[in-house]
């Protein structure tokens, strides 16, 4: 699709160029629904049962909340998460057919954090997006791993990667790609 500069602006405000660029999820999400998420944090043991979209807004009280289970635990540091992530994880529970709880592996890594997880694994990237907050690592309860990641491919959730030998998937808000 070709756009000039002056049907930018007015084809923004209608969410088509976001259709445009990630065509499954942006099409599934534009019902305006309530979306809710139970997270459980396997590094801190926190829990979070939230409804972070009431069918027309984002609440920011609760992205706060979804922002701090999401945080850098090494070094208890937040980032604004990309809503984007809580919104594919939804589509894919609903993809699913489950309402189960999500296991956060990681969400947030400060660069410290990236580096020294870097130097003792090649499988961190070094740019990676979970330092901007656009990325996180998950699993869902009662759900196989192969299907989680399937869903996501299915769905084009960005970059969708599948680490069973370390029991998750990651997905970010980056280009569609995959890998193992």
């Amino acid at each position: 699709m070709q756009v000039s500069r002056r049907n930018f602006v007015k084809l923004a405000g209608s969410g088509l160029i976001v259709a445009s660029c990630v065509p499954n999820i942006a099409l599934a999400s534009l019902p305006n629904q309530s979306r809710t998420l139970a997270l459980s944090s396997i590094n801190t043991g926190e829990t979070l049962e939230t409804r972070y979209f009431d069918g027309a807004h984002y609440l920011k009280n609760e992205l706060y909340r979804l922002n701090h289970i999401c945080r850098d635990f090494r070094r208890n540091e937040m980032i604004n998460m990309d809503k984007l992530l809580f919104d594919k994880i939804s589509l894919i529970q609903s993809h699913l057919g489950v309402d189960t709880e999500v296991q956060l592996i990681s969400g947030y890594r400060s660069p410290a954090t990236n580096a020294a997880l870097r130097s003792r694994s090649s499988g961190v990237a070094k740019k990676s997006y979970h330092m901007t907050g656009q990325a996180i690592d998950f699993r869902l309860d009662g759900v196989s791993l192969k299907r989680v990641r399937d869903a996501a491919r299915e769905l084009q959730a960005g970059g969708v990667g599948y680490y069973p030998r370390s029991n998750f998937v990651h997905i970010d808000t980056g280009p569609v790609r995959y890998w193992t």
